[in-house]
């Protein structure tokens, strides 16, 4: 996966009592309505209640605001997930768990509605080629979390030998994607969570006498 954590910039030309946890999630609100494209410096700035100069200062460019807010984003929201999702035993139950935990997530009234990686960075201009790449990154990390979790469900016995993991975690990650677009139109976490239900029917059956152990 490609790194997309920025280093720090100096602290000149910030203001006093800057913290920069709030600033990010004023501006996750901005990216998250508006798009990565359409959220200017100015809105972003009025927001954060910071100027210009000290947003430059702090996170060197708009597209370095982003990419800080999108790793603070999926570190707050969806890395205890992937971990729990890495953790359970049974990959059936492990699913069904990560999806049921997924529609809370994007429903929840604490996070802002919907995924950022799909939702802001997806149409850009080729001068953002690196904020394209960022979040293409972290969407392929879904893929690959849910890969590992697939075969170990095979290599436990959990899933048929055959099991085709690449397709069935592109498959997976794709609804988990989905799910961010209703999200974003306010369907309630009870109507998404129906979503969810129907992701485990997507594994193969346990096969018969699976090794449990």
């Amino acid at each position: 996966m490609a790194d997309t954590s920025l280093k720090t910039p100096s602290r000149r030309g910030r203001p006093r009592n800057f913290d920069r946890d709030n600033a990010l999630i004023r501006a996750l609100e901005v990216f998250w309505h508006s798009g990565y494209e359409l959220a200017s410096v100015g809105e972003l700035c009025k927001v954060m209640a910071i100027n210009p100069p000290s947003l430059y200062a702090a996170f060197g460019s708009k597209a370095g605001l982003f990419l800080e807010a999108v790793n603070f984003y999926e570190t707050t929201y969806w890395d205890a997930h992937w971990a729990q999702l890495l953790a359970e035993n049974d990959v059936h139950q492990a699913i069904a768990n990560f999806f049921h935990q997924a529609a809370f997530t994007l429903t929840s009234q604490q996070a802002p509605c919907g995924c950022l990686v799909v939702l802001a960075a997806i149409n850009v201009s080729p001068e953002s080629a690196e904020v394209y790449q960022a979040a293409k990154a972290l969407r392929e990390r879904g893929k690959g979390y849910l890969s590992q979790c697939l075969q170990a469900g095979v290599d436990r016995g959990q899933l048929p030998g055959d099991t085709d993991v690449r397709g069935l975690a592109m498959t997976l990650n794709t609804l988990l994607q989905g799910m961010s677009v209703p999200a974003q139109d306010g369907v309630s976490r009870e109507t998404l969570d129906l979503v969810a239900r129907h992701a485990v029917g997507l594994l193969p059956p346990r096969p018969t006498g699976e090794d449990t152990h």
